[in-house]
Order: structure tokens, then sequence, then C-alpha cells
């Protein structure tokens, strides 16, 4: 047999190189990668704007610290500054990771968490942008495709929520199917690790006083669990009185999302109105008529409820009436953040109250340039004084695209109170 020519050994060597070439592109595009794009300037100053409508985002904003607006994509979470800008700038920060999708986004004090796909989660310093630390948590199953906004993923993270210890620990809770975990927020050290029953179980938020909630009816009728969030210990399984077997219970009085909220409603699937409870430390929830019904929300134990066209600050645990308002007409709870409730009008005013003593702490139309007013609110978000909401069509239904249930292509004012 003869020796192979010099033209065949140039064409394999060729051939060989060709392939190595492709598999390392393959390699470099396919292979998991984060990128970490950190903040270039200073951390701002929290500003303080006039009252008003600041601007319109094509994004839901995240307010963070007071100073940053963080937002969430499909692979990337990053924030841009000042927090008073009339549109979305270039990122002040940014952090990506692939394959991964982002799939929640948590903030407290100057750290951002973000929870992604694979279970990851990772925490960034909203000062720098820099990766504070990273954990494995239970993988989160399957999230609904978000909506362009991304307001869900921002304001309302599935199966991660934060609170606080007996001891002033800031305590971070991941869940998922299966599986809920607690970690050290300063650190992401892994506090515990608790494996759970899929299919019967549902973790729904953390309390005030440092518990996570959840339903179970893995063991018969469907209950309320409290479980500590340092420990991981099961402290107590409480079922309401008359509970229906399908139990559906609601967080109220929330810090954020559904973190360390102050009460919960309870009630069966397809029942409106539901009963309020307040849920004060260890002991089982204190029963809270005012909370009784959709059309309330409650700061502390204030209960603030829309009925008949009257707005009126409640005693959540008697019932009492402490202030009312008759002269708003028809409106909606948008939000409420600590000291403050936040009321839309028919006429799309914001008029944001004290949920103390019902006076009013600002007034204005929710318009900006010439957009105008024939619009319907979606999600909302406040912290810090600032709200957000998502203003969609008119005649939007759940089930429309996103062309279809969107005002615009910027849908999300941005207002200060």
């Amino acid at each position: 047999m003869g020796k192979p020519s010099g033209r065949r050994i140039v064409v394999a060597v060729v051939a060989v190189l060709a392939v190595a070439a492709a598999a390392a592109v393959v390699l470099r595009v396919l292979a998991p990668a984060e990128v970490e794009t950190v903040a270039r300037g200073a951390y701002p100053a929290a500003p303080t704007p006039p009252v008003g409508v600041i601007g319109r985002l094509p994004v839901a904003p995240l307010v963070v610290d007071g100073r940053l607006r963080v937002y969430a994509g499909a692979r990337q979470v990053y924030a841009d500054q000042p927090v008073s800008g009339k549109h979305r700038v270039t990122p002040f920060w940014s952090y990506r990771r692939w394959p991964a999708k982002l799939v929640g986004v948590l903030a407290e004090g100057t750290t951002v968490v973000s929870r992604w796909s694979d279970g990851k989660l990772v925490a960034l310093d909203a000062r720098t942008g820099r990766v504070a630390w990273r954990a494995d948590g239970p993988e989160p199953g399957a999230v609904p495709k978000p909506r362009r906004t991304y307001a869900a993923t921002v304001w309302n993270p599935a199966g991660l929520h934060v609170t606080r210890a007996a001891d002033g620990r800031a305590v971070l809770v991941a869940a998922g199917p299966g599986a809920v975990g607690g970690y050290a927020l300063t650190d992401g050290r892994r506090l515990w690790r608790a494996e759970t029953g899929r299919g019967c179980r549902a973790d729904v938020g953390t309390t005030a006083a440092g518990e996570l909630l959840g339903v179970d009816s893995c063991a018969g009728p469907a209950a309320v669990e409290f479980r500590d969030a340092a420990t991981g210990a099961v402290r107590s399984r409480w079922r309401p009185p008359d509970a229906p077997d399908q139990l559906v219970v609601t967080p109220v009085g929330c810090r954020d999302g559904h973190s360390a909220c102050r009460g919960l409603r309870t009630s069966g699937r397809g029942d409106e109105a539901g009963r309020g409870w307040l849920v004060v430390g260890a002991s089982e929830p204190v029963a809270a008529p005012a909370l009784d019904g959709p059309d309330t929300e409650l700061d502390g134990e204030r209960a603030v409820g829309t009925a008949g066209g009257v707005v009126t600050g409640r005693s959540a645990r008697t019932g009492e009436e402490l202030w009312r308002r008759a002269d708003l007409g028809p409106v909606r709870i948008l939000a409420v953040e600590p000291g403050r409730v936040h009321l839309l009008t028919e006429r799309r005013d914001l008029v944001t109250l004290d949920p103390v003593t019902g006076a009013e702490r600002s007034r204005f139309a929710m318009d900006i340039g010439r957009d105008g007013t024939g619009w319907q609110p979606g999600r909302a978000h406040a912290a810090d004084g600032y709200v957000a909401v998502e203003r969609l069509r008119e005649r939007a239904r759940p089930d429309d695209d996103d062309q279809g249930y969107f005002l615009m292509a910027e849908p999300v004012l941005l207002a200060a109170t």
C-alpha cells in the first residue's frame, strides 16, 4: 500500500482543524456562562423628586434603597439610575447568566437577590452590581412565562421571600416543588433545607414574625403550616374554623411581594369574600373581621377598605371604624406600603392617604404627555414613596397577547407621592 500523498495529508489536517474550531465555537456558545458588568460611577444619592408622574418605562422597575431601579430580562437583571429618571437609560450595572433563565428578583436593603431556572441564587450588591454571593437553591419548577414588562418577576417572585428571625437576622427563603431552604441574606450560607411533599404543599409567603407560611394537605385536610424561617422547624399547623377542603391562603399586609406579611385571608376555591386574620408571633392567627373581603388591605393593624364609593380605615382586630372618606368616589387600592395607601380613582387620579388618619398625602392625575387616561390598571408596586403601575388596554383580557394587552410600548408609569 502506498503512502498518502502530500495533498491528502493537507486536506486531512485542514478537516481536523475545522472540526476542532467548530467544537471550540460550540463550546463557547453553549457552555454555561455569566457576565458581570459592574458600576463605573458612584452610588447615587437618594433624590427628592416633585410629587407627580415621573415618567414611563417599557419594563417594570423594582425600586431599591430609594436610589435605583432594578429590572428583569429573560437572562439578565440590571439597574439604572437615577430612580427619578423620565425614561430607562443605559444600565448602571448588569448581571447575565446563560443558559439559565431569570425567574425572580427580590431586594432587601442594598442586596438584590436573583433566582434562576436551574435553582441558583445569586446576590448582587446594589451599590456596585458585584456578585456578593452564590448559593444552590431548590429548582423553582415550572414558572409561567412572564409578560414583556416582567412585573411578576420583580414585584411578586414565585417561591422567593425574605423575613427577619427573632435575633434580627435577615433570612432568605427559596421554595420549589419538593424542597424548601433558608439562607443567611448577608453571605448566602444555607441555614437549613427540608424535603416536602410534591403536589400537596405550597409556600405562599413569610410573616413579619420570622415564619414561612405554607398550605399543606399531604397528611390530611389542608392546613396552614408555620415554619421557622431561621431553622426550618415546623412551629405549628393551623386550620381555620369551618375551613373548606380546598383551602386558599392569600397573604396581606406584606412589606414587599409576599414577604414579611402581618395578616392573611383564607377562602375556598371560587370564594370571593374569604376571612381575614392577623398573624401575631408564635400564637395562632387572630380573627380580623375588618379584613374580610377582597377589597381590603392591611397596614400594621389598620385595615383600609373600599366599598360603595367610601374608603374606611378600621381596627383590624375589632372592626371599629377609625376614619372615613366619602369624597373620592369609586376607587381601587393599587398598593400599600408602610405609612401609605395608594388609591386609583375612576378618573385615573392617584390618591395617597395616611392609613392612620385617612389624611390625604398627595393627589394627581396618572397621565403623562398626551397618553391620556383611557386605560385600566394591571400590576402595581410601591416602595419608598414611589408607585409604578402597568397600563392595560381598556378591553384587555388575560389571554390577549402583549400587543393587545398593554396600552403602548412603554406601558409602565412611575410616580412619586
